[in-house]
């Protein structure tokens, strides 16, 4: 059996120090805060453009407020509602169409997409309603035409 070098001792206190220091500094790194994100730039990469979309948003909750967008003459027909978010916690999407509930949907905020089919079962203007009590975190999503 092979004996351990006096040497072998500080190469692991020199490797267990880089290591601390390296998870310190980690630490101590600061993370862009959601006040200050840069939603469109954030929403090209968690939310890729979709052609045919009949509403879409994107945006900062900071404070709990609803967030309610809406589209006029949206015609009958399956539509997928996309979402995502980021900034811990979770944000909720209502949809209703002349202002009856067509579908609730939510989202974790780190950052994955979440997919929720909707039917439209007659023209007419759909609203959709984003919350979240987990503020502040950033969101995006859009409705389109299911292929």
């Amino acid at each position: 059996m092979a004996e351990c070098s006096p040497a072998m001792p500080r190469v692991l206190s020199g490797a267990a120090a880089a290591a601390l220091l390296l998870l310190a500094a980690t630490a101590c790194s600061s993370v862009v805060s959601i006040e200050n994100a840069d939603v469109p730039a954030w929403k090209a990469t968690a939310l890729p453009p979709v052609s045919g979309a009949v509403l879409e948003d994107s945006g900062k909750i900071l404070n709990r407020d609803r967030i309610i967008r809406e589209a006029a003459n949206v015609p009958a027909g399956r539509y997928t509602l996309t979402v995502t978010c980021d900034g811990g916690g979770k944000a909720f999407f209502a949809v209703t169409l002349a202002g009856k509930d067509v579908a609730d949907a939510g989202a974790a905020c780190n950052g994955s997409r979440e997919t929720a089919k909707i039917t439209v079962t007659d023209p007419g203007t759909v609203e959709i309603s984003t919350s979240s009590v987990d503020a502040p975190l950033i969101y995006a999503y859009h409705l389109a035409p299911s292929r």
